[in-house]
């Protein structure tokens, strides 16, 4: 498989996960329930400045030139953050999950494929929460940062940089980041008396 194949490959793996990430409810687990601004805010705060962390700290770690990919994604995922303009709160399943990563094709994986698949996710329903709240300035900001967030460029570049074994490992790796988003989600809403699965 060619970088391109492999993210197609990640996708196909996870569609059941990610379209429930993509339900209305994330943002009811991403914010313990407390549906106002202010901890949508934090809830995105939180995400990109744990990314901009963990990526920054790959990139130091990484030598070969997919450490150039860490280190962009890591500087985007900083100016995110400062354009949502909120303090993070406590790291989330997800993030968790990026601390036990370890290897360069995994990283990869996890870090530049698993979370942009993840933040488009995430970031439909910030924007569709403030749509509802009539705050267009902010549903006009998070509409960007979702489509920054989802880009694939730098994951499609480092997976260009790797062995196809390598990007099999890739791949593996971010469909278990993946499924580990989905079971910290589904879990956090379980505990609230509430079904992760659609309605059907």
């Amino acid at each position: 498989m060619d970088a391109g194949a492999t993210i197609d490959d990640v996708r196909d793996r996870t569609e059941t996960e990610r379209t429930r990430l993509g339900s209305d409810k994330v943002l009811i687990a991403a914010t313990d329930a407390t549906l106002e601004t202010d901890a949508v805010l934090t809830a995105a705060a939180t995400r990109e400045s744990g990314l901009a962390t963990v990526l920054d700290r790959w990139a130091a770690e990484t030598e070969s030139a997919v450490a150039t990919q860490f280190e962009t994604a890591a500087e985007d995922a900083a100016g995110r953050t400062d354009r949502i303009d909120a303090d993070a709160g406590d790291p989330d399943g997800f993030l968790d999950h990026l601390e036990t990563v370890s290897g360069t094709a995994q990283r990869v994986g996890v870090g530049l494929v698993a979370a942009p698949l993840i933040a488009d996710q995430l970031y439909l329903q910030v924007v569709s929460f403030f749509i509802n709240e009539a705050d267009e300035q902010r549903a006009d900001t998070f509409r960007e940062i979702r489509r920054e967030a989802s880009a694939l460029d730098d994951g499609e570049t480092a997976l260009g940089y790797l062995s196809e074994s390598e990007r099999e490992t890739a791949a593996a790796a971010a469909t278990e980041a993946i499924e580990a988003a989905y079971v910290d989600y589904a879990e956090t809403l379980e505990a609230m008396g509430l079904d992760p699965k659609p309605i059907c």
